[in-house]
């Protein structure tokens, strides 16, 4: 395994990183899910913005891809705006 104390280091803090990249990532696809079923408008508008700011904070991060979080933002505002 790891010979050095800075390799057994890295090793802490990426499982670290990784448990909460984790976290986050489902928070954020559950909280997806929920303003897609979402049927009411005023209700889905307050909610848009905070899932938007969970999709940013993801993308800052490197845990999804910044494309792939523009495509989203795009595909929620649109759906909000539909209803």
């Amino acid at each position: 395994m790891a010979n050095h104390k800075s390799a057994l280091k890295r090793i802490r803090s990426n499982e670290k990183r990784r448990v909460l990249n984790r976290y986050q990532h489902k928070t954020t696809r559950n909280a997806i899910k929920k303003l897609r079923e979402i049927t009411d408008s005023k209700e889905a508008q307050k909610m848009l913005p905070s899932v938007i700011g969970m999709i940013d904070k993801l993308a800052k991060k490197n845990v999804i891809h910044s494309n792939k979080a523009g495509n989203l933002k795009s595909q929620l505002t649109k759906h909000v705006a539909a209803l």
